[in-house]
């Protein structure tokens, strides 16, 4: 209802808004004299729209709309998107840079944690070092609060039977199956399937079924034994599935209610919180082995925004950055703060290889109940679509995760040239698309596009 009063109110001539603040899916109400729009936190990968259709990025829309009008635009972050930095080099954007922060407030201490060595040694305390807990335990008794960043929700991201391997999967996906304690499920995150958890091993009998990993909900019951007199508090999408989740769980920690606040990378999200002095990086890796190009600009960005939330007002914060791989370029650089290096590494990296932003990227994904079908399907698309991009077609492949809700997934990547015509390849794509579809094997097939995928 709110949604249409606002809606409503803009298509009047006068008396609309002077100044809306909204979320990506602002950018498409109806607007009489649009001036300005900022775009807060531009690297966000949220601000792109996957499922349902349509599929866009809120920036890109928001620059587009900007143009119609006539208007300025000004995209804000810590950590601009690589994309944005180099449309900013290359003249595109005007960049202003601001390089010192509100009140002279100097940057957190950055310690790196090698957990690989203190786990060969026998000194980790589950997923904590002691110099993560040495730290929690002085800030406790300094009356300070902490925050613990781990992005994986849960209680454990799989289980595992100890005699024969046995891991349960989803019915519906190809994914292992995550614990969640407080509700004594398994549940599927991409379909939101769920399944009691077994007593026992159905393949093999046996009844030792050990928790593998570890998400936010097993830090919160490990970080309440430790600390037992401690208030404790988790947000992660779990905690927070109402608005008013949220609010309250903001407003305890923002009032000392809550002392130390265990989350997912929504604890990153520009929060300002004047007691925080200890932020806790769990494990680094999780983000940096993730199979995508951009892995370790987006592990960059999380981190230093994480880093941020320790020391904002009077005092230098604490980082513990804990990390089987110390030696990586991206950890020092989030250490040192150099984003300028990360980009050049990264920019020298996709140059040689010719990924964004130096060439455009066409994901197409086709999916089917039928594993034969979507891989026909697959292979006839990309023997066509080779006739006219040649070896800037990649593919057809199995993504990370290759059957999502009974349907099964195939993925060919399109690089595209810079000065290629985006509408001529449109029209070409669609054109087809409906030459597949007419093919009686392939009717009941399902295929999209992400254009610029994030």
């Amino acid at each position: 209802a709110e949604r249409v009063e606002i809606w409503q109110k803009q298509l009047r001539p006068e008396g609309h808004y002077d100044i809306i603040l909204g979320v990506r899916s602002s950018v498409f109400l109806p607007f009489h004299n649009l001036g300005l729009i900022i775009v807060d936190e531009e690297h966000e990968t949220t601000y792109k729209q996957q499922d349902p259709a349509p599929r866009y990025h809120a920036r890109d829309t928001a620059i587009m709309l900007a143009s119609i009008y006539g208007a300025k635009v000004l995209l804000g972050t810590a950590t601009p998107s690589i994309d944005s930095y180099h449309n900013a080099l290359a003249g595109k954007y005007g960049l202003v840079t601001l390089n010192e922060r509100y009140k002279d407030i100097r940057l957190p201490e950055i310690r790196i944690v090698d957990i690989k060595e203190l786990a060969r040694k026998k000194m980790m305390n589950g997923p904590f070092s002691p110099e993560l807990l040495a730290a929690v335990r002085q800030a406790l008794e300094c009356h300070e609060q902490v925050i613990l960043f781990q992005n994986r929700r849960g209680f454990a991201p799989m289980i595992e039977c100890k005699v024969c391997g046995w891991v349960p999967k989803c019915k519906n996906c190809d994914v292992s199956l995550t614990y969640h304690k407080g509700l004594n499920q398994l549940t599927c995150h991409y379909c939101g399937y769920t399944y009691a958890v077994p007593r026992s091993c159905p393949a093999c009998g046996s009844v030792e079924l050990v928790n593998r990993g570890f998400g936010t909900e097993k830090i919160e019951d490990n970080i309440r034994e430790i600390f037992p007199d401690a208030k404790v508090a988790r947000m992660d999408l779990d905690t927070t599935r109402s608005r008013s989740a949220y609010e309250r769980i903001i407003a305890d920690f923002e009032a000392g209610k809550t002392h130390i606040l265990i989350g997912t990378q929504m604890v990153s999200k520009g929060l300002d919180f004047d007691h925080v002095s200890v932020v806790g990086i769990l494990n680094a890796d999780n983000m940096l082995n993730y199979p995508d190009f951009r892995a370790h600009e987006r592990a960059f960005q999380l981190m230093a925004q994480v880093a941020g939330r320790a020391g904002r007002r009077d005092k230098r914060g604490l980082v513990i950055l804990q990390t089987k791989s110390p030696d990586l370029p991206v950890i020092h650089q989030v250490v040192t703060n150099d984003y300028k290096q990360m980009y050049e590494d990264q920019t020298a990296e996709r140059k040689l290889f010719h990924y964004p932003p130096f060439c455009r990227f066409i994901y197409v994904y086709l999916k089917h109940r039928k594993e034969d079908v979507v891989t026909q399907a697959a292979d006839t698309l990309a023997a066509w679509l080779r006739t006219a991009f040649g070896d800037k077609v990649l593919g057809p492949d199995k993504p990370p995760v290759g059957r999502i809700q009974m349907l099964f997934i195939k993925k060919i990547v399109i690089k595209l040239d810079l000065n290629m015509s985006g509408t001529k390849v449109r029209d070409y794509l669609l054109s087809v698309q409906r030459q597949l579809i007419e093919d009686e094997r392939f009717r009941s097939l399902v295929v999209y596009y992400d254009v610029d995928p994030t």
